[in-house]
């Protein structure tokens, strides 16, 4: 069991490069994945993504330490165990992420990894239907789409956001990320469109791509070069051997899990676990950054939502429909509408992302109040709280232990408040005067500070976007794990690329950044002069100093 390259991972990164590092034919590619198969309607149906999450078979299933902000909460972590990783068991949302994103990568010592440096990689790995002329992909594996948009609930949420004041944008993938508009999703001809759909299977038809299922229990690293990866499977240890490079690319959870458990971490914590220090990187596991969000939901007065089709019969002939035709409610995740807002003048970029949905529903697909209604998911997402992964033993079947440390910074608690008002001031306006009922949550009975926070404390949930464990700086910044070409610092022919090596969160879904993280990636590896930086400039709020909209 031997490959030029053994990448660990084919979630949204490891399967990009598992794509671009297998086309030419010139190199063997090894892909190792803990999970099976995707293949079956829970993945492959996008209206059923709440199921897949849900599923042991399909998720990791991890948990946070009890959260001390968050009257002490367990959040849950998912993480795709499965043929395309995340992207087989998320919400099929996808965002670029803004242009400040990636001049703060750079900023921050990932240098060659600005938003010059980034769009062509974006460009390259999409297929756009409806984006901004000369700012999109049009012939890339990933192909990207906007919904029906057929529900009234989904216009008047724009409408009422452009009678708010704000901006609303044609394309917030494209020049102009700030306003409210249309949500983009990763479904293709009805279907979920993984990163296994688009870029593993082709992958997996040439005849140097193999994809092996085992558990990697660690990465094989002999006089400071990683060799090889030590698998389970089927009862029994084997190696697999890496002619030229491993690439890590197994989440933010499990990549500095993997590292660790290979003796590249904290030295007194390695130590601590009874575990070789091969090289002391302080900065594995550390900086930890996620998005929060919580659902603001509200009654609708008209029986114009989803609510109908939630019991189950009707649930079995949305399922029926789609299998028969690959069409109806099945073929969309039903986020269609979206904003993407800054919280107070003087703020450079967006910070608040709003996901709407015709349905008042938690993510477990119950429904919060027996009758018709609307929600959004509101979030602030360039948090300054940072946590941590660790290690629970030396085993590698334990679970990482994962400290988010939600709302640990000052900052994050004003947001948040702004976000609970902002929303009313934008469910008040005149578009939703025909739909809007009760609010359900959080309730007309919450308004002070300390009784916003305390909504706050019980109902905030992770965005699911987990980010920045082994982060990529200079060579010189001892918190650095990875180089500007993912190249772990200290060892040889050793990578890791997905969102780990984020410097700092993106504002937005990270499913777009991470396959963009492996398409670029690739490059380095291959040692191919990376794509042209763009001289593309993207819009500014000129009213931006004196004004949030």
């Amino acid at each position: 069991m031997q490959a030029d390259f053994v990448i660990i991972g084919s979630g949204s990164a490891g399967s990009a490069m598992a794509y671009r590092l297998s086309e030419d034919g010139k190199h063997s590619v090894i892909v190792i994945e803990a999970g099976g198969s995707d293949i079956g309607p829970f993945i492959q149906m996008p209206g059923a993504l709440a199921w897949p999450m849900s599923m042991k078979r399909y998720n990791w299933g991890y948990l946070s330490e009890p959260e001390p902000n968050l009257d002490n909460r367990r959040i849950t972590a998912p993480r795709g165990k499965v043929l395309g990783g995340s992207s087989s068991i998320n919400g099929l949302v996808y965002v670029r992420g803004h242009a400040e994103d990636y001049n703060r990568w750079e900023e921050l010592g990932a240098s060659g990894w600005a938003y010059a440096d980034v769009l062509p990689y974006f460009k390259r790995m999409e297929t756009s239907q409806g984006g901004e002329v000369g700012w999109r992909g049009t012939d890339g594996p990933l192909h990207v789409r906007r919904g029906p948009v057929t529900n009234p609930l989904f216009h008047a949420f724009i409408k009422a956001g452009n009678q708010a004041g704000f901006e609303t944008t044609d394309d917030y993938n494209g020049s102009k990320q700030e306003g409210f508009g249309l949500m983009e999703q990763t479904i293709h001809n009805g279907r979920r469109w993984s990163a296994a759909n688009a870029y593993l299977r082709p992958a997996m038809k040439r005849k140097n791509v193999e994809v092996v299922y085992g558990f990697a229990n660690r990465v094989v690293i002999e006089n400071g070069r990683a060799v090889g990866v030590e698998i389970s499977r089927r009862g029994k240890t084997e190696v697999i051997r890496a002619n030229r490079e491993v690439i890590v690319a197994a989440s933010s959870f499990n990549s500095p899990k993997l590292l660790m458990l290979s003796g590249i971490g904290p030295a007194e914590h390695l130590k601590e676990m009874g575990i070789e220090v091969k090289v002391d990187r302080p900065g594995v596991g550390a900086n930890l950054q996620d998005h929060m969000e919580f659902y603001f939901q509200q009654v609708s007065t008209k029986p114009v939502s989803l609510y109908s089709w939630l019991p189950w019969f009707w649930q079995g002939v949305a399922g029926a429909q789609w299998l028969m035709t690959k069409g109806g409610l099945g073929a969309s995740n039903q986020f269609e509408a979206c904003a993407f807002l800054r919280s107070a003048p003087g703020v450079k970029q967006p910070d608040i992302q709003f996901h709407f949905l015709p349905v008042a529903i938690s993510y477990d697909g119950k429904a919060a109040a027996k009758s018709h209604g609307f929600q959004v998911h509101v979030g602030y997402n360039l948090s300054k709280s940072r946590g941590n992964v660790t290690l629970r033993s030396s085993d590698p079947k334990d679970d990482p232990v994962i400290r988010f440390n939600y709302m640990s910074h000052p900052e994050d608690w004003e947001k948040f408040r702004h976000c609970v008002r902002l929303t009313r001031e934008i469910f008040a306006q005149k578009a939703f005067d025909d739909y809007r009922g009760p609010e359900i949550q959080p309730g007309e009975a919450v308004q002070s500070d300390a009784e916003i926070d305390a909504f706050l404390r019980q109902h905030l949930e992770s965005a699911y976007h987990p980010c920045g464990t082994c982060r990529m700086g200079r060579a010189d910044d001892p918190m650095t794990v990875v180089d500007p070409e993912c190249r772990v610092i200290g060892v040889e022919g050793l990578r890791v690329a997905d969102s780990s090596i984020f410097p700092h969160v993106t504002y937005g879904n990270l499913n777009g950044p991470s396959i963009m993280t492996g398409e670029k990636a690739a490059d380095h590896i291959l040692g191919k002069t990376p794509l042209p930086r763009s001289n593309q400039e993207p819009w500014i709020n000129p009213r931006a100093e004196i004004s949030d909209r």
